[in-house]
């Protein structure tokens, strides 16, 4: 069900990690960014839609993530954007073949048959150091960066202050790094850094997975992913709720572990060359 969290902005949460999909409404129409999870969920959205006699013009996936480029043929072929590097990632998985069967690899076992595969990621790269949605609606600014994947990039509804964190500033997940990037924790520390200025700018923080926060809750999500990438960067480990026996998920600690071994990794890779 699509609730209001902000005027003319809704969510549809899913029941897979609290995946938000994102509704702004335009002048024509809405704007639909990351849509998901399964079949069921989007067609749902896509009765919630109808009912409310709101028409998609435009798509935005926030980076190439497969849970961030789905979509359902019920709303339609508008335009389905994302930055430069967004497509470039899911024409790279397209050049390959087998690319049913790479995604596949990566989707929750659970929902594995229920995901939509048909439309997935059909994305449109704007051009590079786009800095706004194009759509007839009120202004999107672009945030990009690249700390959790290629492209990444966060939403500014600037009218409603509502600000849509695609993989970031969640409640439940501890910061995912992109651990192919040359320099993640940086990468990290930087996209944060341009949350930090734009903070005052905003009412409500819609992360990829977990629940919509009010700007004081902006600041401290921003904070508490600052410690911890920070902790990883200096070795020690983090003080951080989302990850050891208090985790709202258990496997977030397995996940916590990984990247931990895989920086040492890259440290040592570094230093033996």
């Amino acid at each position: 069900m699509l609730k209001q969290v902000a005027e003319g902005v809704l969510v549809h949460e899913s029941a897979f990690i609290q995946s938000n999909s994102v509704v702004v409404e335009g002048r024509t129409g809405v704007l639909l960014i990351d849509p998901g999870i399964t079949r069921d969920e989007l067609a749902d959205l896509a009765d919630d839609l109808r009912e409310r006699n709101l028409t998609v013009v435009a798509g935005f996936s926030t980076h190439p993530d497969w849970d961030h480029v789905l979509w359902h043929a019920r709303f339609g072929d508008a335009p389905r954007y994302g930055t430069a590097p967004c497509a470039a990632a899911m024409d790279e998985l397209f050049s390959h073949a087998d690319w049913r069967d790479l995604v596949a690899d990566g989707l929750p076992p659970e929902h594995a048959d229920e995901i939509p595969m048909e439309l997935l990621g059909q994305i449109t790269g704007l051009p590079a150091g786009a800095v706004q949605v194009p759509w007839d609606g009120p202004r999107v600014r672009i945030l990009e960066h690249r700390a959790h994947a290629p492209g990444h990039a966060a939403l500014l509804v600037e009218e409603s202050g509502v600000l849509v964190a695609g993989d970031m500033l969640s409640d439940i997940l501890m910061p995912f790094l992109d651990l192919r990037a040359e320099n993640p924790i940086d990468d990290y520390l930087a996209a944060l850094r341009l949350f930090d200025g734009v903070a005052g700018d905003v009412d409500a923080v819609i992360p990829g997975h977990g629940s919509v926060g009010d700007g004081a809750q902006l600041r401290s999500r921003i904070d508490l992913d600052r410690a911890y990438v920070e902790a990883l960067r200096d070795g020690d480990e983090p003080d951080d709720p989302r990850i050891g026996p208090s985790a709202p998920l258990e496997w977030l600690t397995d996940v916590h572990d990984w990247q931990v071994q895989r920086l040492a990794q890259m440290t040592d890779d570094e230093t033996s060359n």
